[in-house]
């Protein structure tokens, strides 16, 4: 193999590596932390993605008009070592929620804290500037 081929061949295996790191988004980017928002509402999805999850809320405001909240949390594997599993997000609960909005999308927000109507509450989310950090 050429000295040349080498070169190539390591140049490409090092993009394909770093192509994960440059894909993802900072906080920054996606939210502002200056706008909090929050509010409370019926979960209407819960999505257990990679790299994030995302819990969907219905919020009626006073005059009944409905908006569907787009909130992104940690990844699943950081949700599940905090202790929240899968039964504890359902469809059709009611939850409360605290985050930062997003820059472009009015209805999408970090999520700072998330909690349950029996008052269980998640804290800690994606990115969020006051996140404590999983031990």
């Amino acid at each position: 193999m050429t000295r040349t081929r080498r070169i190539a061949l390591t140049g490409i295996g090092l993009l394909c590596l770093m192509a994960p790191v440059l894909a993802h988004h900072s906080f920054e980017v996606e939210y502002d932390s200056q706008k909090p928002v929050g509010g409370t509402g019926l979960i209407a999805k819960v999505e257990w993605t990679n790299p994030h999850m995302r819990i969907y809320v219905d919020v009626t405001d006073a005059q009944g008009v409905v908006t569907n909240w787009n909130l992104e949390l940690g990844s699943p594997n950081s949700v599940l070592r905090r202790g929240w599993t899968r039964a504890d997000l359902r469809v059709g609960e009611q939850v409360t929620f605290k985050g930062y909005g997003g820059r472009k999308i009015l209805t999408r927000a970090v999520a700072q804290a998330i909690t349950l109507a029996d008052g269980r509450a998640f804290t800690g989310a994606s990115g969020a500037p006051d996140a404590p950090r999983a031990q």
